[in-house]
C-alpha cells in the first residue's frame, strides 16, 4: 500500500496534521546521537486500512527495518464496531524509555497524549488492543542507528466484545439501539490497562428476552479475565443488573443470544476507582485522571461528594486546564466538566467548564455534590485540581452585646460539646435540644473590638475540632458582629489546607439569606441592653408629657 500524506483540518484528525509521512528530520524524542541525517528515499509504508480484516508490518519485514523511518497505518472499520489489533512478531532498538525506535497505538485517529494506549519497544509484544470506536491509528518510527527485524500486525473488525483498557468506557449490545442480532457472543474483557483497583459496573438500559433462569438470552459477569473466574450475576428480562464491583483489577462481561427473540440489547458504563469515587469526609482532595500530566480521551469520570444531613459543600477550583470551547457554539462541546447539586445528574446544573479559566468557588445547595468529567476522542490537556469544605451548617446572629450561635447536633453527630467552642476551650457549647448552642457576652471568651472599613466590629473565633488520633484537624470560623447593626457574619479561615487556599471564603451567604439551615424561631433575643433603652426613652416621654400639663395649669 502507498504512502498516506493527505492533510485533514477536523476534529477527527487534529490540526492540519499528516496521517502518515517519511521524514528525515531529527529524532524527536531523545537527543540521542545526534548529526546529519540522510533519509531513507523510496521508502513507502502506513497507509488506510479499510477492510473487515488484514494484515501489516514494519518495512522491510522479516528483514530488518529502515533508519529514519516513520510509518502510521489508520484502520478503519464500519461504524458500530471496534478494531481488534494483535501482534504476532515484535523486535525493535531497546530503550527503558522508548525513546529511540518505537511503536505506538492510538485509540482513534488523532495522534494526541488522551489516545494514546502505549509505546512499546524492545522483544516484548505489546497485549492485544480493541479501539473504544472504529478508528485506529498505529505508529512506527526508526531512529539512525541500530536496526532490528520489526514488527508483524493482524487486526479484524469486531462488532461485539474485545479487550477495553481505558480508565472508563461504555458498552453496548450489538445495533443498539436497534434489535440485537440472533445467535450472537460477545465477550468484553475489561482490565490489563494502567487502571488499578477494582472495577464499576453501571447498566444505564437493559432490555434481554427474559426467561426462568435467563437460559435463553443473558448477559453474565465474572469476577477475573475469564469465565473460569467466580461469576458475579446472571441477567435477563427489563430489569437492570445492579450496580456491579469487581473484587481484582479484571471483569468479563459475556452476552448471549439465542436463535429468536430479541430485544433492545443494553447499554453500560465502566470505571476504574481512579474514575469514579466517593468522598464523605468533611473535607478532601480530587484531580482529573493522570494529573499534572494529559488525562486520557474518550473518559466519563465521577465524583460524589455526600456529607452528613445539614451540611452544604463548597468546592474551590485550584488548576484548570481542559480542551477549549467549540468555535462553531462556542459552548463546551468536547471536553468538559461539570457540578450538579445532589447525588445524580438529574439534580441542578451548578456549572459546567471548560478550557483554561480561573473560576470562583461554588457552594452545593444540599448536603451532595456530583463533579462529572467528559472527554471526547481527542485533544486531552493536563486537567483539573480541586479541593472542597463542608461548612457546617450555622445559625449565627447578635444582638449590641452578646453572641447567638446555633448548629444542629446531627451535623457534628461524632462529636462532644467540648469540641464546639468559641475563643477559648472555657466557652464550650451546651447541648439545647436538638442543637449546639452557644450564647455569650462580648467582654468574654476571647472577642475583641476592632476597627474594619471604619466600622466597629466585634470578633472572635469558633473553633470544631474534628481531630481523630494524631491526625489534627481543626476548622476555624471567624464570627463577627457590628452591633449598631446586629448584624452577624461567619468566614471560613482555616478548615482545608491553608496552602491550598490563598484567601478566606465567606460562608454566611448560603446559609442565612437561602433560608438558614436551621429553625431561626428557636433562637430568641435576650438583648437587654435594647430593653433598657426603650423603657427610658418611655419615661422620658412620660416625664415631659407631665412637665407640658403641669406648667399649662400654672
Amino acid at each position: 500500500m502507498g504512502m498516506l500524506c493527505r492533510h485533514r483540518q477536523d476534529k477527527l484528525m487534529g490540526a492540519d496534521e499528516p496521517c502518515c509521512s517519511h521524514t528525515a528530520g531529527q529524532h524527536r524524542g531523545s537527543g540521542k546521537r545526534r548529526g546529519i541525517r540522510g533519509g531513507m528515499k523510496g521508502i513507502k509504508c502506513g497507509g488506510v486500512l479499510s477492510a473487515p480484516y488484514g494484515n501489516f508490518s514494519s518495512p522491510n519485514f522479516p528483514g530488518r527495518y529502515p533508519y529514519e523511518t516513520e510509518c502510521t497505518w489508520l484502520i478503519v472499520v464500519a461504524e458500530g464496531s471496534s478494531v481488534l489489533l494483535s501482534f504476532s512478531h515484535f523486535e525493535l532498538e531497546y530503550h527503558a524509555a522508548c525513546a529511540y525506535d518505537y511503536l505506538q497505538v492510538y485509540n482513534g485517529a488523532a495522534r494526541d497524549q488522551g489516545n494514546l494506549l502505549g509505546t512499546f519497544c524492545g522483544h516484548s509484544p505489546p497485549p492485544p488492543f480493541s479501539s473504544a470506536w472504529h478508528v485506529m491509528a498505529v505508529v512506527f518510527r526508526s531512529d539512525r542507528h541500530v536496526a532490528k527485524r520489526g514488527f508483524a500486525a493482524a487486526y479484524r473488525k469486531d462488532a461485539c466484545g474485545g479487550q477495553l483498557t481505558g480508565l472508563s468506557g461504555e458498552i453496548t449490545s450489538p445495533r443498539y439501539p436497534e434489535s440485537y442480532p440472533n445467535n450472537a457472543e460477545c465477550r468484553w474483557s475489561i482490565g490489563g490497562g494502567s487502571g488499578g483497583g477494582p472495577l464499576t459496573l453501571v447498566f444505564t438500559d437493559f432490555q434481554v428476552e427474559g426467561g426462568q433462569g435467563c437460559g435463553f438470552d443473558y448477559v453474565a459477569l465474572f469476577d477475573g479475565p475469564t469465565t473460569a473466574a467466580p461469576r458475579l450475576g446472571r441477567y435477563c428480562g427489563s430489569t437492570r443488573p445492579p450496580r456491579t464491583v469487581s473484587s481484582a483489577p479484571h471483569l468479563l462481561i459475556l452476552f448471549k443470544s439465542d436463535f429468536n427473540i430479541g430485544g433492545r440489547g443494553f447499554k453500560a458504563h465502566f470505571y476504574w476507582g481512579e474514575c469514579q469515587e466517593v468522598f464523605t469526609a468533611v473535607k478532601g482532595n480530587l484531580s482529573s485522571p493522570r494529573y499534572p500530566n494529559f488525562y486520557p480521551n474518550n473518559l466519563k469520570c465521577q465524583w460524589s461528594i455526600q456529607l452528613p444531613p445539614g451540611y452544604r459543600i463548597k468546592v474551590f477550583f485550584l488548576d484548570m486546564e481542559l480542551e477549549g470551547r467549540s468555535s462553531l457554539t462556542g459552548g463546551c462541546d468536547y471536553d468538559h466538566l461539570a457540578a450538579f447539586d445532589g447525588g445524580t445528574e438529574n439534580g441542578s446544573l451548578l456549572g459546567r467548564w471548560c478550557g483554561r479559566e480561573s473560576l470562583a468557588p461554588i457552594t452545593s445547595r444540599s448536603n451532595q455534590l456530583l463533579l462529572v468529567l467528559h472527554t471526547d476522542r481527542n485533544t486531552a490537556k493536563r486537567g483539573f485540581s480541586i479541593t472542597y469544605v463542608g461548612v457546617v451548617p450555622m445559625n449565627i446572629s447578635c444582638t449590641r452585646t452578646d453572641f447567638h450561635i446555633q448548629i444542629p447536633v446531627q451535623s457534628l453527630a461524632q462529636l462532644e460539646r467540648n469540641r464546639i467552642y468559641l475563643g477559648t476551650p472555657s466557652c464550650a457549647a451546651q447541648v439545647v435540644g436538638r442543637n449546639f448552642r452557644i450564647h455569650t457576652r462580648f467582654d468574654t471568651c476571647g472577642t475583641e473590638s476592632q476597627k474594619r472599613n471604619n466600622t466597629s466590629v466585634i470578633v472572635s473565633t469558633l473553633y470544631i475540632n474534628f481531630s481523630a488520633g494524631d491526625q489534627e484537624d481543626i476548622h476555624q470560623y471567624e464570627v463577627q458582629c457590628e452591633p449598631k447593626r446586629k448584624e452577624a457574619s461567619v468566614t471560613l479561615i482555616a478548615g482545608p489546607d491553608p496552602s491550598r487556599l490563598s484567601q478566606a471564603e465567606n460562608l454566611v451567604d448560603a446559609q442565612q439569606r437561602e433560608g438558614g439551615v436551621t429553625d431561626a424561631r428557636e433562637i430568641k433575643s435576650q438583648d437587654t441592653s435594647d430593653i433598657v433603652f426603650i423603657s427610658i426613652c418611655i419615661l422620658a416621654g412620660l416625664l415631659m408629657v407631665i412637665a407640658v400639663v403641669g406648667l399649662m395649669l400654672l
